[in-house]
């Protein structure tokens, strides 16, 4: 086993010495009780089949249910197909304003559509946002094929991706969200799909947003009712079919704190927006998130032997980001853990130990402590001098 050196940052209380009398005393006990952070409330309770509500810097999870049960994902499927027209544009291989030939298969699908007309082409654009805004079955084929050549092998990469972002407990059969025995997820996959969606694609991300769509003179209404009612709140996506219930994912923005809220199952359009409205109003008021650390900035430095450098610089990849409840950010304690012993050649971005914060005893987020750059062998006199040196460790 591997061993380790541990660096700890702990709080530091100050004891109050030599009160001048005892009512001071007691003026300072009550003024510290009531100063005291008290405890999130449990979450609300809801009729759900299960829900998920993470906050999307932290990646924490603040209040779930079932969340790991399987269940039948319906129109949500459409992030996932989204994820995947997005990547694809970012790397080139399709355009926005490229013409898609609408299949008879596309324009045969049932449930909610956005009327395209078979042979006619349409912009990648207006599928996107009829698939968006309007939940169309029909844009949602028409760009599987566009992209994959046929809907099968558009649901073969929806699946890689799936697995590329580690939502193990799903798998997909169609690209549109229409019941299959073999079409099913969680609301924490969906956690991370969404999480991922709005971190990696924020320019698409604003046609989550928009509240109708017109094409063909056709106008729609996005049905995520909370678009309307809550001005913090900017997507994302609605889904029902009858065995899948009423399912609503949002996110919303309030100063600089996002949540994402996954409610699955419920009994009607209002119900599903209830029930996110109160999971996203209970995440706000008493949670907190807060920045721990800046990505690429050095937090420690530690030996290296036999390298062109002494010692290698240590940091995280990203930004870590912790959610708490309200008033205990000063509570946390963060820890280093670094390799004992670390000989050259370490690549940048090589793993070299930990970092782990805890609050109350308990983990509450842990990333792996990298190498911030290259450290190449010594030369032989360098190498030959830290091999003695080892000798005695």
């Amino acid at each position: 086993m591997e061993s380790f050196r541990t660096y700890r940052h702990f709080t530091i209380l100050r004891r109050l010495r030599r009160p001048a009398s005892l009512i001071a005393l007691l003026a300072v006990f009550a003024c510290n009780a009531l100063a005291a952070p008290r405890p999130a409330p449990t979450p609300p309770g809801s009729e759900a089949r299960a829900f998920l509500l993470m906050d999307f810097l932290s990646g924490q999870t603040i209040a779930e249910k079932n969340a790991d049960d399987r269940v039948e994902p319906a129109s949500l499927t459409k992030l996932m197909t989204a994820y995947i027209v997005f990547d694809e544009l970012r790397l080139g291989h399709i355009k926005l304003q490229d013409n898609v030939l609408i299949s008879e298969k596309a324009w045969r699908m049932e449930g909610s559509r956005m009327f395209v007309e078979v042979n006619n082409r349409v912009s990648v654009e207006d599928l996107l946002q009829g698939m968006i805004i309007q939940s169309g079955n029909d844009a949602t084929v028409a760009l599987a094929e566009h992209i994959a050549g046929s809907e099968d092998a558009f649901v073969n990469m929806m699946n890689l991706q799936a697995a590329r972002l580690g939502m193990t407990a799903s798998l997909f059969a169609n690209s549109s969200g229409m019941p299959d025995p073999n079409h099913y997820t969680t609301a924490r996959d969906l956690g991370l799909l969404t999480r991922a969606l709005i971190r990696n694609f924020p320019e698409y991300y604003k046609w989550y947003s928009v509240q109708s769509f017109t094409f063909n003179g056709i106008t729609q209404h996005n049905r995520n009712k909370l678009l309307a009612r809550d001005k913090s709140v900017d997507g994302l996506k609605t889904g029902y079919t009858e065995s899948a219930g009423y399912c609503l994912i949002t996110s919303a923005q309030r100063d600089n704190m996002r949540l994402i809220s996954v409610v699955l199952g419920t009994s009607s359009e209002n119900a599903r927006a209830e029930e996110s409205q109160k999971m996203l109003n209970y995440g706000f008021r008493f949670f907190e998130t807060h920045k721990l650390y800046d990505s690429g900035k050095e937090l420690a430095r530690t030996r290296i032997y036999k390298g062109s450098e002494d010692e290698v610089p240590l940091g995280l990849m990203d930004d870590l980001y912790v959610t708490v409840a309200q008033g205990r950010y000063k509570d946390i304690q963060a820890s280093l853990s670094i390799n004992n012993l670390i000989i050259a050649p370490a690549a940048k971005g090589q793993q070299l130990g930990l970092v782990n914060v805890t609050l109350d005893g308990n983990n509450i987020a842990q990333r792996p402590l990298l190498a911030l750059q290259e450290i190449t062998e010594g030369g032989w006199w360098r190498r030959l001098t830290d091999a003695t040196l080892l000798l005695f460790q």
